[in-house]
């Protein structure tokens, strides 16, 4: 069988909260509206959902993540039947993960939305990471770029996967 760039990706988050002392199962993520390609539930009561991008714009060094409709739709029809529910992105090239509670994602939305004054089709979430930092996440305002709306979010770098079982 052949293995997918996806794969290789999702599965680089996958084993690292397999190693967690925490971790104790992993299952595809099935809700009535079917089951979900990058998204997994782990042990009983928190879901994951995965994005990965390649490498980070060249004039910003930021990694994009797009969120289409049918992706937030996905996470909603998640949210719907976990009680936790985190979005775990992975920064390719650096070889990191910087991991968003639902919230927080919804969060950084919703200032996009405010600074446009209407919704988009998508929205791109963008990480950073500083030499020696924490990840920056956040989303730019309307029209602009490197011009944050809302809070930019600092998320440890060591947080993943602790973070989804605490």
């Amino acid at each position: 069988m052949k293995i997918d760039d996806d794969h290789m990706y999702r599965g680089a988050a996958l084993i690292q909260i397999a190693e967690d002392p925490n971790f104790t199962a992993i299952n595809s993520l099935r809700t009535a509206a079917g089951v979900f390609h990058n998204a997994y539930r782990i042990n009983q009561d928190i879901a994951v959902y995965l994005k990965y991008s390649s490498k980070p714009t060249p004039a910003f060094d930021e990694y994009p993540f797009t969120f289409t409709q049918t992706h937030l739709e996905e996470l909603e029809a998640i949210a719907s039947v976990s009680l936790k529910l985190f979005v775990v992105l992975v920064c390719v090239e650096d070889r990191q993960i910087c991991c968003l509670r639902y919230s927080q994602l919804l969060d950084l939305i919703d200032y996009r939305r405010k600074s446009k004054g209407a919704d988009e089709s998508q929205y791109v979430v963008l990480a950073t990471l500083p030499q020696g930092k924490a990840f920056r996440a956040y989303v730019n305002a309307a029209g602009l770029r490197k011009k944050f709306t809302g809070k930019q979010l600092i998320v440890r770098r060591n947080a993943f996967p602790g973070v989804i079982f605490g």
